[in-house]
């Protein structure tokens, strides 16, 4: 039996900045941020937030979606490049918080790919026998790195948090192939300098675009599956052009991509679980229904997963 998905939860902070709220911090326009990256607002923690209180809140609503206790859990693993300190983890300070007195904990850092990248390592953990339940957290408080100076990047991001329980599920269903990868070559193009993220976005773009076309028909191919049967394209959130290449790579219509980066801007590994939540709530996801879900992010890295929704 395959690892699949039983339970999501989601956490977006209260706290809204709009495109006409950066006009008055930078030079920039809301029809400039619109045209370019598809986004119109994004989340913003409060100052009394950091990352592990987002990831409580959707850790919260996954484990009661899934139906278990936080004592069965086996395994936590939080995707962050924004954690609270260096240590003690993200992960750690969920298990404390969430009294999951009989889970392992760790963090994993692969920036926009890290939800991916937490996912497929759950998946060997079940699928072994080692682990029954592996709670997978997205989350990031992007906001404490962003310039709010600098006009090229402090447009894109915002802040929050996205869960998922991974378990066994019924035959036929769960993550039926994936493809995991780096280069870390152009990890020049996407880092921390010192207090800040900072991009080289052209760079950025032209790997984006290549990287998330490829990977999605590659773990089509690796599942046996045709570009036909896919039912929803989940991409990363980070810009609405790259997200629309995919789209375009694997011919599907608009329809059938999920779209959430208006609301909430890039917030990195967070973002695809946020975005399957939505359209699991909105009856877009529904049982038997196959998704891929694809993204990327600085390292470089990037991962992608083909899924059969349902329990």
């Amino acid at each position: 039996m395959n690892a699949g998905i039983i339970g999501l939860g989601t956490y977006s902070p209260e706290k809204v900045l709009t495109n006409e709220d950066l006009e008055k911090m930078v030079d920039t326009s809301d029809e400039w941020i619109r045209t370019r990256t598809g986004i119109e607002e994004r989340r913003i923690a409060g100052d009394d937030q950091d990352t592990s209180h987002l990831a409580y809140k959707a850790a919260k609503e996954a484990i009661k979606d899934a139906g278990i206790s936080p004592e069965q859990i086996g395994l936590i693993l939080v995707a962050t490049v924004t954690p609270d300190t260096p240590f003690p983890s993200v992960s750690s300070m969920l298990q404390d918080q969430l009294g999951a007195k009989n889970a392992a904990a760790m963090d994993v850092s692969a920036a926009c790919a890290g939800f991916m990248y937490g996912l497929v390592t759950a998946k060997q953990f079940v699928e072994s026998d080692t682990y029954s339940h592996v709670l997978v957290v997205g989350v990031e408080k992007l906001s404490k790195i962003t310039d709010w100076e600098d006009r090229n990047t402090a447009v894109l991001f915002g802040d929050g948090a996205g869960a998922a329980i991974v378990s066994k599920v019924s035959e036929g269903r769960g993550i039926l192939s994936f493809e995991l990868g780096a280069d870390g070559s152009g990890g020049k193009h996407l880092y921390q300098d010192g207090a800040h993220l900072a991009m080289n976005g052209r760079e950025v773009f032209k790997f984006a675009v290549r990287q998330m076309g490829e990977s999605a028909v590659n773990v089509i191919e690796k599942a046996g599956l045709s570009k036909e049967d896919i039912d929803m394209l989940i991409p990363h959130q980070a810009n609405i052009r790259i997200m629309d290449a995919s789209r375009e790579r694997l011919g599907l219509p608009e329809e059938k991509m999920s779209k959430t980066i208006h609301k909430y801007g890039n917030t990195s590994s967070a973002s695809i679980p946020l975005s399957l939540k939505e359209e699991v709530d909105n009856g877009k996801v529904k049982d038997d229904d196959i998704l891929v879900m694809v993204g990327f992010g600085g390292g470089l890295t990037w991962g992608a997963i083909t899924l059969k929704w349902g329990r």
